[in-house]
């Protein structure tokens, strides 16, 4: 079975362009969404991927209708694949039901996973160049100085404060001030920079 899904983002918009080519190409079932891409929940696609059983077609107008990122659309090939479900894109005319669809979007993944790949290499040279200059990475620490650091266990010895006071007073969160004061205990390590 083909079974059609089409999105629009707005009100304003109408899935009528998409469902006649959802139409023209074969299409016995329908799906929409009337929702912008960037959602993560999306009933209407949900609705279809249950729909769904191996063997069936899943068929859009454009790749675009389906998902924003290429991750995204590379994660569902992916699961419709595991399933037995094929693919059919209209616009760019990827049919993974083909050994050329599946060649097509074998390239998308392999693409995809080398941008990960120059992402993560590019994070980690700069981290390396930011600590060759001295910098350390991470959240700068709320109690920076001694003076800060003696306020928040002075407040927490006098006890004519509460604990929310004293956070508030500091700008610190309950668990920053049990953290610098419990390593003046002894009873906690170094603290974390929050």
């Amino acid at each position: 079975m083909r079974v059609g899904y089409s999105r629009v983002s707005t009100d304003d918009q109408t899935v009528a362009l998409q469902s006649d080519a959802l139409k023209a190409a074969g299409c016995d079932r329908f799906f929409s969404d009337t929702i912008s891409g960037a959602k993560f929940q999306r009933p209407g696609l949900d609705d279809a991927l249950e729909f769904l059983r191996t063997g069936d077609t899943l068929v859009v107008w454009r790749l675009d209708r389906l998902g924003r990122s290429l991750k995204d659309l590379i994660t569902l090939m992916s699961a419709l694949q595991e399933r037995g479900i094929g693919f059919q894109s209209l616009q760019e005319q990827i049919d993974t039901t083909t050994s050329g669809g599946k060649l097509i979007f074998h390239v998308f993944g392999a693409l995809a996973e080398f941008e990960r790949d120059l992402i993560r290499e590019r994070t980690r040279a700069g981290l390396a160049a930011a600590r060759a200059r001295g910098r350390k990475g991470g959240r700068k620490r709320k109690l920076d100085s001694p003076q800060k650091l003696a306020m928040a266990r002075s407040l927490y010895q006098d006890k004519t404060h509460s604990i929310a006071e004293i956070c508030a007073t500091l700008r610190i969160s309950r668990a920053t001030l049990y953290r610098y004061v419990g390593r003046q205990n002894g009873a906690v390590g170094a603290a974390d920079g929050s």
